[in-house]
């Protein structure tokens, strides 16, 4: 059973760890965006798919903000040249939700990071950014 979404129709697919068989087989992404920064190990025996990892998590040197912008232009430069992507954390709520919101901006499918969290919530209600994920998103972001 799967339990990811799409955020774009056709075309961008977001969810948890577990959605990414799923998310390969069923609806055909060509690019997966792994943004688990506890992910030890990667599988890469999938050669479907493309898997790209940008290791977000509170133990990363590297600012929250550069590694969030990271993940939303693989995604968005997946869509742009017509692949389909996939992205997804452990459980697709936090940085999933953080990854989706700047892809919606970025798209153009929304102006602010509340009007898109409310588009990304509507599509998976799971989703909740914490506080460093937002902090991440209004430095992007800026109003």
């Amino acid at each position: 059973m799967s339990n990811y979404q799409a955020l774009i129709q056709d075309r961008i697919y977001f969810g948890g760890a577990d959605d990414v068989p799923h998310m390969i087989e069923d609806a055909k992404c060509e690019i997966i965006v792994d943004l688990r920064g506890e992910a030890s190990e990667i599988d890469h025996s999938d050669e479907k798919a493309t898997k790209i990892v940008v290791p977000l998590g509170d133990n990363t040197d590297t600012p929250q903000d550069v590694l969030f912008h990271q993940a939303i232009s693989h995604v968005v430069d997946a869509y742009h040249s017509g692949k389909r992507v996939g992205f997804h954390c452990g459980g697709g709520k936090g940085r999933t939700g953080a990854v989706a919101v700047g892809t919606l901006i970025e798209l153009g499918l929304a102006r602010t990071i509340e009007e898109a969290e409310q588009k990304a919530k509507a599509i998976r209600p799971v989703i909740h950014i914490r506080e460093p994920q937002r902090e991440a998103l209004t430095k992007l972001y800026p109003k």
